[in-house]
């Protein structure tokens, strides 16, 4: 049974004005929610996916029933000229056809040849399901306002199924473990093997499935590209092209510790985190990727449909002062946040940033052991599952 996605009114708000697009992870829901669209909207509808041969010789010849009231182009970034081909659909048919292009890259990034698709679509990022989206709630927030949190946490068993099955929904709505190992290798072979293959020019296959698998083991901590160059007897150069590739194929990705000339904060050395958590093993590490994600999903949000230029960084200065995460729009703070296992006791360091940066809304985000939330100067101290509602 599908279970309604909270992308699906925004795009149905620009598809009658534009291309829309869809990016975001291999097996994240991308098709099925196009598919979808078409069902409860358009009577008629002509699905065509790049990685079927018949599907390719009937794009080629443009062979779309002239009943056709929507056209859904899966994959098709895995054709060269496929900007070109894309613009010329929508420029000759564009009155009388809607289109949706999916696929498990940066549509917005692989533009390959010819003229602009400036002003021609919007771009959206699937993420896999958060708290709120599994509670069926639409997000309401808006910049610098306080998040808007549902009254009542949605309890530790949502939480611990989040936690434990990740995102993705094959192996969050299996709830089961044989689901969920067959889930990560299937995922990331295909992702390798053939999205990856398909698409750029990667001489040794097998090592790049080496770096895949050491990324898990990265995550949360400052990356080192020069470290991993030296683990796998490669380049600087060549590992640091990889790591682009797998972020542009949204295995991973990266925040930035946030600059202002009112810190001393470090240099842009990132850290990464994975689009799918259920994969780290490490259970704090798990747990602030999680949290992570929940936040990019509200940012890329905030950006897609809204039209905001919200960013996700980390807090970090030159004397070691750190705190997980901040979110900011047109670079301005408006709210940090600390992920913590169970400790209730509030980090120094929100104190420390939040007075120097003059942050609106602080957050300590405790898992276990909070009953209620609290407030100690100026600091929200929430349990996981009522700040994770107010995210995407």
């Amino acid at each position: 049974m599908f279970q309604s996605r909270y992308l699906e009114p925004y795009i149905l708000a620009d598809m009658n004005k534009k291309m829309v697009f869809i990016g975001g992870p291999r097996q994240v829901g991308k098709t099925t929610l196009a598919l979808h669209i078409g069902e409860q909207i358009y009577q008629n509808r002509t699905y065509l996916n790049w990685d079927n041969s018949e599907h390719r010789r009937r794009m080629m010849k443009q062979e779309f029933p002239k009943e056709t009231g929507l056209i859904i182009f899966d994959e098709i970034h895995k054709y060269r000229l496929w900007k070109n081909y894309v613009k010329g659909i929508y420029d000759t048919y564009q009155d009388s056809l809607r289109i949706l292009v999916t696929g498990s890259a940066r549509l917005d990034l692989y533009r390959r040849g010819g003229d602009s698709l400036f002003g021609r679509y919007r771009y959206y990022r699937l993420h896999p399901f958060s708290v709120r989206e599994l509670l069926g709630e639409k997000w309401t927030g808006e910049p610098f306002v306080e998040l808007p949190f549902l009254p009542q946490a949605p309890g530790e068993f949502l939480m611990h199924r989040l936690l434990e099955f990740g995102g993705f929904p094959e192996p969050l709505f299996a709830e089961d473990h044989q689901t969920l190992r067959r889930f990560h290798t299937e995922r990331t072979e295909r992702l390798i093997k053939e999205d990856i293959r398909d698409v750029e020019r990667v001489h040794d296959l097998s090592l790049l499935q080496l770096l895949a698998d050491m990324v898990p083991e990265k995550v949360a901590s400052l990356l080192s590209i020069h470290s991993i160059a030296e683990d796998l007897s490669a380049s600087h150069k060549t590992i640091a092209h990889w790591v682009d590739i797998l972020e542009r194929f949204y295995y991973h990705y990266r925040i930035y510790p946030y600059t202002s000339k009112k810190i001393r904060s470090l240099k842009k050395q990132p850290k990464l985190y994975l689009w799918d958590w259920s994969e780290i093993q490490d259970p704090a590490v798990r747990l602030e990727n999680m949290v992570a994600s929940h936040l990019l999903k509200t940012v890329h949000l905030l950006y897609d449909f809204f039209g905001y230029k919200a960013d996700l960084f980390f807090l970090r200065d030159t004397a070691g002062r750190e705190v997980d995460f901040l979110v900011a729009v047109n670079g301005k703070p408006w709210f940090s946040v600390e992920v913590k296992s169970r400790d209730t006791q509030v980090s120094p360091h929100l104190f420390y940033f939040g007075k120097k940066l003059h942050i609106p809304f602080q957050y300590q985000v405790v898992a276990e052991g909070l009953e209620h939330d609290m407030v100690y100067k100026g600091v929200n101290i929430m349990r996981l599952d009522h700040f994770l509602s107010g995210l995407a």
